[in-house]
């Protein structure tokens, strides 16, 4: 997998806590999302979408992106949100598009924001047996698209299944392979045990070694422990310098780092590492194994490609 800061974690507030919504900007998730769909009884879905504009407007961190997850497409409610959506002060980073079951999901949902909302992008969340089985489709739906999320509880229950890791692994699978196909990222379904942090390093470690790029908290306390999973170790940056390191000295042709050969995929994916999770020392200080400091901060992500970069994780 590829380590990223884009998407390692999510926490999502009713749209109906406004109380709560400072603390979501302010609670170290890569993304902070207001929810119109699973929490918001049907009846109050209007005012759901009026309070969760003031989501928008408050300060966020610097690293942190704004999210809204929307009703089902396949009814009015998804429709209304879009279009409140296209009205708010202040534009969402990401929509979350639930129930995905084909390409038609999003290009409806570009469609409804178009121009009003162009910097925009979304997330497809898979979680039926249909969705399961186009997922390939859904994940190439276009530039906008910049992950799928597996909903994992929907998904047992349409099929029948246990909510264990060991029933959902086909699932899980395919959502891995049909995202990075598409050059875009993959997120896992909540591990539902608010309680069991054991259990949630267990099941963290495992979508990490999938290919997960993150995986969604249900709760706050859940947040320091999925960050720390999807990130590199310092073993791991320490390596990515060192092949930087020789990159630069050698004119990033072949050469060999710790015995084992390297090249133009390498020299590009440390350099990524670093730059996302290496930041610049405040007293320009070099830094360990003679790696430099990257020029300035850290670059906007562009929509991310497949690639070969081996997987250098380790267990946690």
């Amino acid at each position: 997998m590829k380590f990223t800061r884009y998407c390692r974690s999510l926490l999502s507030t009713p749209a109906m806590a406004v109380e709560r919504y400072t603390k979501s900007h302010q609670s170290g998730a890569d993304i902070a999302m207001v929810d119109l769909e699973d929490s918001v009884p049907p009846a109050r879905k209007e005012e759901a979408r009026r309070l969760a504009e003031e989501f928008f407007a408050l300060p966020s961190t610097k690293l942190a992106r704004s999210a809204v997850r929307i009703n089902a497409l396949s009814g009015p409610d998804g429709l209304r949100d879009l279009i409140a959506i296209t009205r708010y002060r202040v534009k969402p980073d990401l929509v979350l598009i639930p129930m995905a079951e084909s390409p038609r999901d999003v290009e409806i949902a570009a469609g409804a924001l178009g121009p009003d909302c162009p910097e925009t992008e979304f997330l497809a969340v898979v979680e039926t047996p249909l969705g399961i089985e186009h997922a390939p489709a859904i994940a190439a739906a276009g530039h906008r698209l910049r992950g799928l999320v597996f909903g994992s509880a929907d998904y047992a229950f349409a099929v029948g299944a246990r909510l264990s890791w060991e029933a959902l692994a086909h699932a899980r699978g395919r959502i891995v392979n049909s995202a990075r196909a598409a050059g875009v990222e993959a997120m896992d379904a909540p591990f539902f045990e608010v309680a069991d942090l054991a259990g949630l390093r267990r099941e963290a470690g495992l979508a990490r070694d999938f290919g997960f790029s993150g995986k969604i908290a249900v709760h706050p306390r859940q947040l320091a422990l999925i960050n720390e999973t999807f990130s590199p170790d310092e073993e791991l940056l320490a390596r990515a310098r060192r092949v930087v390191a020789a990159g630069l000295e050698n004119g990033r042709s072949v050469t060999v780092v710790d015995g084992v050969m390297v090249g133009m995929p390498f020299f590009e994916a440390s350099q990524r590492l670093i730059e996302q999770f290496d930041p610049p020392r405040p007293d320009g200080s070099p830094r360990p194994d003679g790696a430099p400091q990257p020029d300035g901060p850290p670059r906007p992500e562009s929509k991310p490609r497949p690639d070969n970069t081996p997987n250098h994780a380790t267990e946690t």
